[in-house]
């Protein structure tokens, strides 16, 4: 897809009401410093729309992306961050809960993870968690750039024996830096924007992988 327009339109805090949008949302997880600004970025092709940080715990926000006027990119705010007070950490966890319960629009959850270290505990309930809203996680491993090609399958068989993926759950090695794993990230967005205009419409679709 070749993104003509980016426009950040909600910005939810803690206190703020989740948007009933009426377009496809596409959501983003993962914990703090782990990416996700830059592969969002990339995804926008825009250098720093969403704003990256050495900093972890920038997003404290859920961050709505409207992307072309056709879907929106939605930014969680990252999880295990050490500094930040258990209070806030409950006020962002049920944040991001009430966005999962609410949201009529939500279609695709990427769940993020680096791919140079074994999943954390976090990683593992947030993955567990969302399993529990009715979503499948489709898991990007980023910064594959920083380690050698010839490991990226071990690294990617680490992450699927620790999260303990459901059987067929696709893991993305990604770089920002190289673009890497950017073409099949849009596959899945695009097959979904397909499915979801003809869900709307009426029509009747099957995505790859429903079909037997």
């Amino acid at each position: 897809m070749h993104v003509k327009s980016v426009n950040l339109e909600t910005v939810c805090g803690i206190t703020s009401k989740i948007p009933q949008n009426d377009k496809l949302e596409i959501a983003f997880a993962g914990k703090s410093n782990v990416g996700k600004s830059s592969l969002i970025n990339c995804l926008m092709n825009r250098r720093s729309y969403a704003r990256t940080s050495q900093k972890p715990g920038k997003t404290q926000t859920i961050n709505f992306y409207n992307i072309n006027d056709l879907l929106y990119f939605v930014d969680l705010p990252g999880y295990g961050y050490a500094r930040v007070s258990q209070e806030i950490k409950k006020k962002w966890g049920k944040m991001i809960e009430n966005y999962l319960l609410q949201s009529k629009q939500l279609r695709i959850i990427f769940l993020l993870v680096d791919i140079r270290h074994e999943p954390s505990k976090n990683d593992v309930e947030m993955y567990n968690w969302v399993l529990h809203y009715g979503f499948n996680p489709i898991v990007i491993a980023t910064k594959a750039d920083k380690i050698s090609r010839g490991a990226v399958q071990k690294h990617v068989s680490v992450i699927r024996k620790t999260i303990k993926c459901v059987e067929g759950t696709p893991i993305i090695p990604f770089s920002s830096l190289k673009k890497t794993g950017i073409d099949e990230v849009w596959e899945y967005i695009e097959d979904m924007l397909e499915y979801y205009e003809a869900e709307k419409n009426g029509d009747s679709i099957v995505l790859e992988g429903e079909a037997d």
